[in-house]
């Protein structure tokens, strides 16, 4: 499998997990991790509780934050692009668990995916036609902040140890080229810089969307967030079958940061959650997706 180029240093090539956790969180501090009017930019700033805990967080970042926000970029944006890059640095290197021919990408319509690719003809009739538009609406065509992909394979490929399709057999599987040339959404990742609760519907409304509509498998559909309250992230955590799981920017250290702060309740809950594997520390996310 090809493998895609990182910025990451090893003496045998490899990418360490660890260092690229690091390397994560160091892009974080340069871009978007940053205190402002006394109040780090991941916390509410009308909660007293988030307060306490990001600045007990913050503290556990050994990163020199940045200063100003740099111009131009969104909080959310930011830490879209930084979490791909974290993707592209680390799913890769599990090729061995998941052999195959990835992308990566963002904010791309799930109707150019082969497991959606028949909501191409659902959204022109709907548009051309302005009762089926009031009725339906269009919000089932969505665009996910991240995905991966996996291309079709081709025949000479698939068959490399022994003959496992023919013109005859697999006429419809869509991994074979033959029968495909879309891409297969492989998982669509939703980044949320902090967690609101129109924020968290939101995510809900993207993963059910891509539940619903789909035409074969369904991709991994994960949410990466800083929200440091465990009772917002409860909010997409409690309960199953919307998503696969909530990942945090630093699991390790919002569990150190809610014990130092004696806060019982949050860690009591924060626990619950890690338990109930609904809550998982981003340095879970590249393995958990090679499943």
């Amino acid at each position: 499998m090809p493998r895609i180029r990182t910025n990451l240093s090893h003496k045998d090539g490899k990418v360490n997990i660890e260092r690229a956790r690091a390397k994560f969180h160091k892009e974080l501090a340069k871009t978007i991790l940053m205190v402002i009017e006394g109040v780090p930019t991941f916390a509410d700033k009308a909660n007293d509780l988030s307060k306490r805990i990001s600045e007990a967080l913050l503290a556990r970042i050994p990163h020199t934050v940045c200063k100003a926000k740099p111009k131009g970029q969104t909080l959310g944006s930011t830490f879209e692009k930084v979490c791909q890059q974290f993707l592209e640095d680390t799913f890769p290197e599990y090729g061995h668990l998941r052999p195959g021919k990835w992308s990566f990408g963002g904010m791309k319509n799930i109707a150019a995916f082969e497991q959606y690719a028949h909501l191409t003809a659902l959204a022109d009739l709907i548009e051309s036609n302005a009762g089926i538009k009031a009725s339906l609406g269009g919000d089932y065509i969505i665009k996910p902040d991240i995905v991966i992909t996996r291309d079709p394979e081709a025949d000479e490929f698939i068959n490399t140890n022994d003959k496992l399709v023919t013109k005859h057999l697999a006429v419809h599987a869509s991994l074979r080229k033959k029968n495909n040339e879309k891409s297969l959404l492989h998982a669509s990742i939703s980044c949320k810089w902090t967690m609101r609760s129109d924020r968290a519907q939101n995510s809900r409304s993207e993963a059910l969307n891509l539940t619903r509509n789909r035409k074969g498998r369904v991709p991994h559909i994960v949410v990466v967030t800083a929200e440091p309250l465990p009772s917002r992230l409860a909010s997409l955590c409690l309960g199953t079958g919307d998503i696969d799981c909530v990942y945090h920017f630093a699991l390790h250290e919002l569990v150190e940061s809610i014990e130092s702060i004696d806060a019982q309740d949050a860690a009591e809950l924060l626990d619950t959650m890690i338990q109930g594997h609904r809550l998982r520390d981003i340095s879970d996310l590249p393995l958990d997706l090679s499943v």
